[in-house]
């Protein structure tokens, strides 16, 4: 039996301004957990904080912002994070972005947009994880992969992307061997298409709806494309206590995709 405290803390959403990171803080807000949420900017931030109280809130809620694309944006997280005064129990590194691109056309630039983002996640996991083992909580993080992690998918070329979000999940499964014996369980959901505002830096922002169920409805035996509750619900899942015999594992939360596609 693990002597480790399970007292209710905060849970922590980096990327948590939009899409499956924003539909996570809603479902934990409802539920009256406390929720910091990390957005790319201060504005961002406020944003969601007024979109997340409009709805139902029982939970306390924090907004920050942070360009994790900067070391300056970096280090503001990290500063954030060692600052913070309360129970940390939970986090959900939902942070990221997406735009496919060929190997052979791809630039040092596009290969840091996907590279900065991990190591923005590597060392806030660190340093979550280091304040959960100092107050003994056992706490949850869960990532959000890919399954472009898995699977290479010519219409949408993305070798950068892919090879950050397959690190992620290695590193999913490397820290739930090592926090384990802290009593921190450390787990990934890997999507298909979701839509979601990620899409935005290569498809018109009003059309990514239509753009993608038009174009990839079909490609999920399920017969649809994914939207940011169908991921939420399964971290929402995997931060609970129902899950505490669950890490390790690389969820694909995909429509069937990894089963095999139309």
């Amino acid at each position: 039996m693990s002597n480790h405290n399970t007292t209710k803390g905060w849970t922590w959403i980096i990327g948590g301004t939009s899409g499956m990171g924003l539909n996570t803080a809603k479902r934990l807000l409802a539920k009256g957990r406390d929720v910091v949420v990390v957005g790319s900017s201060q504005a961002s931030a406020d944003k969601a904080r007024q979109t997340l109280l409009d709805g139902a809130t029982t939970g306390q809620l924090r907004a920050i912002g942070a360009d994790l694309s900067t070391n300056q944006g970096r280090q503001a997280l990290l500063d954030a994070i060692d600052a913070f005064e309360g129970p940390i129990s939970g986090l959900v590194n939902a942070v990221g972005v997406f735009a496919p691109k060929p190997f052979l056309d791809h630039t040092p630039e596009d290969y840091d947009k996907y590279h900065d983002l991990n190591r923005a996640t590597f060392f806030a996991t660190q340093r979550i994880a280091q304040a959960m083992v100092k107050a003994g909580i056992a706490g949850s993080v869960v990532n959000i992969g890919s399954m472009w992690a898995h699977q290479a998918v010519k219409a949408t070329p993305s070798s950068a992307y892919s090879m950050a979000k397959a690190g992620l999940h290695s590193l999913t499964q490397h820290l739930a061997m090592e926090l384990g014996e802290h009593g921190i369980r450390v787990n990934a959901v890997a999507p298909a298409v979701v839509v979601t505002p990620i899409y935005g830096a290569f498809i018109e922002p009003g059309q990514i709806e239509a753009t993608l169920t038009d174009a990839f409805d079909a490609f999920h035996p399920i017969g649809r494309v994914g939207r940011p509750q169908d991921i939420a619900s399964v971290v929402e899942f995997l931060l609970a206590p129902e899950t505490s015999w669950v890490t390790g594992a690389i969820w694909n939360v995909d429509g069937g995709v990894m089963a095999g596609r139309n």
